[in-house]
């Protein structure tokens, strides 16, 4: 096993389509752990939630949070990042933009377009991540 430099991190965060499994706490202080899509701006992950959302309330409540990306493909390897997660203002093209990317990311430059409107909505909040702690490990089966 090994760490990750800076470089191999982002490039392990922006790569094909991995799902990031955030966690939250909920109100009676037990574990809530979901996937989340995600896009890097810097350090910082970009993602967005429902507002209605265990994750959503968890968030407004606490937003001390953890995000673990792992690579499910031997010989493994994950990148943790915690830190407080903050709601951002709801300006309706920096959203936008934002799902956009999120959407092409995902689903393709061909729809990327289509599931940024979908979720550039009131009903979905954009949320930025910036790390306070980075663990990033590769060849953990090596």
């Amino acid at each position: 096993m090994r760490e990750m430099s800076d470089a191999e991190r982002r490039e392990f965060l922006t790569t094909g389509t991995r799902t990031g499994k955030l966690a939250t706490v909920r109100a009676d202080g037990s574990p809530h752990v979901v996937p989340i899509w995600f896009v890097l701006d810097g350090d910082s992950l970009v993602f967005t939630v429902d507002a209605a959302s265990v994750k959503a309330k968890a968030l407004r409540r606490d937003p001390r949070v953890s995000v673990c990306v792992d690579d499910e493909v031997p010989p493994y390897a994950f990148v943790l990042v915690e830190g407080t997660a903050a709601i951002l203002d709801e300006d309706a093209e920096e959203k936008l933009h934002w799902t956009t990317r999120i959407g092409g990311r995902y689903m393709g430059a061909d729809r990327a377009e289509e599931f940024g409107r979908r979720n550039a909505v009131p009903s979905e909040l954009l949320v930025r991540l910036p790390p306070t702690r980075l663990v990033a490990r590769a060849a953990i089966a090596d």
